[in-house]
């Protein structure tokens, strides 16, 4: 039988690694994020919105490139990216953040950079649920989503 060409194998490993996280995912609770906001020099005012919405994300995958768009009554956002690739960013709070976005052991691992700064959002599949770890500094918040 044919051999598929090297390039398509590989997208079509992190096609199927990338399948668990793909779909709707609403929030369902989140512990921490305000400090988690703070440490990444939110405002208040923004901080306090932020609190308050349940964010709708919907990840899908356009060829070899993964999208996350983030739906919320505070601000609509989307990415989309090559796995493993450094791309421009502009966070819901408005950081302007060179990001790259890696798959390491079923973890899909964000880390955005900005000035001399660094955050990392580790997010994994954990019983059917999409448990996204914020962390910045010393600080950690675990936010949790379910499939709608």
């Amino acid at each position: 039988r044919p051999e598929l060409p090297k390039s398509l194998g590989l997208q079509m490993s992190r096609l199927l690694t990338m399948e668990p996280f793909l779909g709707t995912w609403k929030l369902v609770s989140s512990e921490n994020f305000e400090d988690y906001m703070k440490e990444l020099g939110v405002n208040a005012a923004a901080r306090n919105a932020a609190v308050l919405v349940k964010p709708n994300v919907i990840i899908s995958m356009d060829g070899d490139k993964v999208k996350m768009r983030t739906e919320s009554s505070f601000k609509n956002t989307e990415i989309s990216f090559k796995l493993g690739e450094e791309f421009d960013e502009t966070t819901a709070d408005d950081r302007n953040v060179k990001s790259i976005v890696t798959l390491d052991s079923g973890s899909m691992i964000h880390v955005q950079k900005w000035l001399d700064k660094e955050t990392t959002i580790k997010r994994k599949i954990v019983d059917g649920k999409m448990v996204a770890e914020c962390t910045m500094n010393n600080i950690v918040s675990t936010r949790t989503y379910e499939k709608v």
